[in-house]
């Protein structure tokens, strides 16, 4: 019965990602992080309708989203680990940010509902690390009376690919453990001691839904949309929450856009009693010189687009949109760096 229900669920993720492929003409293309696919899925569907206009995203990871716009074979990349300013300008590159959401630690344990599950960000560090191996471990015990919790071996998940999320992750668990980052650290694709990977957050989700007694991590979107089970998480405030798009702003109220290079805002264990700890940024990466003018100014058009029509639908999926300052700094941002082939200012 498991193993149809994950077939089942398999093929409809494979066929979504058929439909989108070949859904949309390739009038402009990206690749990279599949943390912010689910949005990207519903904002190009919308825009179709809208301009006529197609995008055709890949999703395959930040670190294949990065390799593919240096390579100039996209019209854009993504990612969620934000470029440092000197890789911005060695690569001739600009950075901002499309949108904000959450990871979420996501289970395979019979009877347990979504978000019944509370963990901390060293439990989850120790899991990883293979330092806590069983379910009813004291730590994990402890914080969760009157869930059952069994007697058996964790299976760890991770991803197999260069990953955003990965990084928002590791970034985390660094933050709050000192051994995790001495060991592992923080990065798009790091050297797990422990566990089994899947290919994307599609992957991670279809691994924990395989394996009973597994954990891994997906953006939120993920988990909601397959009916997976996420666990609390305790904040920097010592405070217990569940991810939704009202914990993910509180992440992000104290973020200081303007003196960061690159919009390079990074979300994780922020203060505030009500802030989800794995809050990210999902950023656009474009080639300050647009050989293709046209292309250039279509992602420009489209990105644009989604700033002001696109806000409910990201709520709809628990995404957060950014902030119309922000917006306006990232519409300042286009005027200044992007040219088009003659040199002029390409919006």
């Amino acid at each position: 019965m498991r193993l149809n229900k994950f077939l089942t669920s398999a093929a409809i993720a494979a066929g979504s990602a058929i439909l989108f492929s070949s859904a949309f003409a390739a009038d402009i293309t990206g690749a990279g992080a599949t943390f912010p696919y689910p949005i990207y899925a519903k904002w190009a569907e919308e825009y179709k309708k809208a301009t006529g206009n197609g995008l055709n995203y890949q999703s395959i990871g930040s670190g294949g989203g990065i390799k593919q716009i240096k390579a100039k074979t996209v019209d854009f990349g993504a990612s969620d680990m934000p470029l440092k300013a000197e890789d911005l300008e060695t690569e001739g590159l600009m950075q901002f940010p499309a949108i904000m959401g959450g990871v979420v630690p996501i289970v395979n344990l019979e009877g347990v509902t979504p978000g019944q599950l509370k963990l901390t960000g060293q439990i989850v560090a120790d899991i990883y690390l293979g330092k806590i191996t069983k379910w009813n471990a004291p730590e994990i015990a402890s914080l969760n009376a009157g869930v059952k919790l069994p007697a058996e071996d964790i299976t760890v998940v991770h991803r197999a690919d260069g990953s955003g999320t990965s990084f928002l992750f590791t970034d985390y668990l660094s933050k709050v453990s000192p051994d995790f980052k001495a060991k592992v650290g923080a990065g798009t694709a790091v050297k797990w001691p422990t566990g089994v990977g899947g290919k994307g957050n599609e992957g991670v989700a279809a691994n924990v839904q395989r394996i009973k007694n597994s954990i891994g991590y997906v953006e939120y979107a993920y988990a909601k949309k397959n009916k997976m089970s996420h666990a609390q998480l305790k904040n920097r405030d010592g405070q217990f929450v569940q991810p939704d798009d009202e914990t993910f702003k509180a992440a992000a109220a104290g973020a200081d856009w303007t003196k960061t290079p690159g919009f390079a805002v990074i979300l994780t264990d922020p203060a505030g009693k009500s802030s989800w700890p794995i809050t990210g940024v999902s950023f656009i990466l474009m080639h300050k010189n647009q050989v293709d003018s046209a292309k250039g100014k279509e992602v420009v058009k489209f990105f644009d687009w989604a700033y002001k029509n696109g806000g409910a639908m990201a709520t709809e999926l628990d995404y957060v949109a950014m902030p119309a300052p922000v917006v306006k700094q990232v519409q300042d941002a286009w005027k200044a760096q992007l040219k088009d082939a003659s040199g002029k200012a390409l919006w």
